[in-house]
């Protein structure tokens, strides 16, 4: 996601920094610090000459970590050497350099549920259990369960969540109040308001959101998730149960009938876009966006976004809550107790405070729970991402090493409501069928 980040320099790195140091750095340097400590005594750096590679994504969470680590690389006397690449750079340029069997970079940046499972079946990643749970003040058990839940694989923690987002429904409080409309709780709810704010003849549009094949799958999870469904069962695929047509059809309807021209081929950027200029009511997408539609300079209708749970179906309200970007460990690399080091710094509750002051919405509940820690966010947004975060699912996609090809397979039912089918059973049978295929050819990799 493009946000755009607050930097943070002179004095307010060294406030920054001073506890997050004194609760992170030192404590748990004194734990490791058999490994790099030379000379030892008080005033010894336990990491002293050693150096690790960090690898960031361009992303506004790398450009509120890199001031900071300075007083980092004092208080430890190690050298964090950064480098930074677009987000399909950045897993190329991974995938060549693991593939090579290279010890670098120490740590860096991925997102667990698009490459996590690929990278930890491949070997390339370090499991954190031990790490995390070394040090009590690091309390492993304030990240979210949901967050801890999309990092996990097999079972073991192949990574620490950064950033995390939801999904939720927004919407135009000036035209619902007009209309006398309230903020739709259900997903019939939803389409029922959305029917009635309709109105093509003044380009008013009553629901926006993904409509491309691939892109789409991840915000009709939530749908799913809320109609009782989910992609899979275990290693067994589960997208045409009643369910899952259900939510299936009742995302492609909206976006059929109630939608823009040319949602068919809309992703993100496109359907905050339209919402942005007035003519959408509702729109379901990541809160982790909602710049785009709440700054002036890009929304006519800044001062009119409203911010809601997402819709209930036959489950309840229940969206995806992931971890979108987490921090992982190269399991080849040289130093492993000065990578864990930094990993657990720049994910201790004191920088996390920092990094989503500055816009990252962090993984940590005692952060949210501070009235600090929510400054950078609308107040609105702020409870309704708390309460997401408690009842999310941790996974937006379906959790296979291919996943590109299970989205497709996934998208398709969808596309095919939205091009006019009624009945979708036979299509999300074929779906099916081709995302077990996927899920059994995984397991031979």
């Amino acid at each position: 996601m493009r946000h755009k980040s607050k930097r943070m320099t002179g004095a307010g790195m060294a406030v920054l920094l001073s506890t997050a140091l004194l609760a992170g750095c030192a404590g748990g340097a004194a734990n490791n610090a058999g490994e790099g400590t030379q000379g030892g005594g008080a005033g010894a750096k336990p990491f002293q000459g050693k150096s690790i590679t960090l690898v960031t994504a361009n992303h506004p969470w790398g450009d509120a970590i890199k001031p900071l680590l300075p007083e980092f690389e004092a208080a430890t006397g190690m050298k964090v050497n950064v480098q930074s690449f677009f987000e399909d750079q950045l897993t190329q340029k991974l995938t060549v350099q693991f593939t090579a069997g290279s010890a670098t970079p120490d740590v860096f940046m991925y997102r667990p549920l698009q490459e996590g499972k690929l990278f930890y079946k491949n070997g390339w990643v370090q499991p954190l259990d031990e790490y995390s749970q070394k040090d009590a003040a690091y309390d492993f058990g304030d990240f979210s369960k949901s967050a801890i839940g999309s990092v996990t694989v097999d079972g073991k923690l192949a990574g620490i969540p950064i950033i995390t987002e939801q999904e939720i429904l927004y919407y135009r409080k000036d035209l619902l109040k007009n209309a006398g409309i309230e903020v739709p709780k259900t997903l019939d709810e939803l389409v029922a308001a959305a029917k009635k704010l309709h109105d093509p003849s003044k380009e008013m549009y009553g629901f926006v959101a993904r409509g491309q094949r691939s892109p789409l799958v991840t915000q009709v999870s939530s749908f799913l998730y809320s109609e009782g469904a989910d992609f899979m069962s275990g290693d067994k695929a589960t997208i045409n149960t009643p369910e899952a047509v259900k939510a299936f059809t009742t995302y492609g309807t909206l976006l059929r009938d109630f939608g823009p021209p040319g949602v068919l081929n809309m992703s993100w950027p496109q359907a905050f876009g339209i919402f942005a200029q007035g003519k959408v009511a509702f729109l379901t997408d990541a809160n982790s966006l909602y710049k785009n539609v709440t700054d002036p300079e890009k929304s006519k209708v800044a001062d009119q976004v409203g911010f809601a749970m997402f819709p209930g179906g036959k489950a309840g309200s229940k969206p995806y809550s992931i971890t979108s970007w987490g921090l992982a460990m190269n399991a080849k690399a040289a130093n492993k107790d000065a990578a864990w080091e930094f990993i657990k710094w720049a994910s201790s509750k004191e920088v996390v405070l920092k990094t989503q002051q500055a816009g990252n919405p962090g993984a940590r509940a005692s952060i949210w729970d501070k009235a600090e820690g929510t400054t950078g966010f609308p107040a609105e947004l702020v409870p309704i991402i708390k309460e997401s975060s408690k009842n999310g699912v941790d996974h937006d996609r379906p959790v296979v090493v291919s996943v590109g090809e299970a989205r497709d397979a996934v998208g398709e039912i969808v596309q095919q409501v939205m091009a006019g089918q009624t009945n979708v059973q036979d299509t999300a049978n074929k779906a099916n069928a081709a995302l077990q295929a996927i899920v059994d050819k995984d397991k031979t990799k």
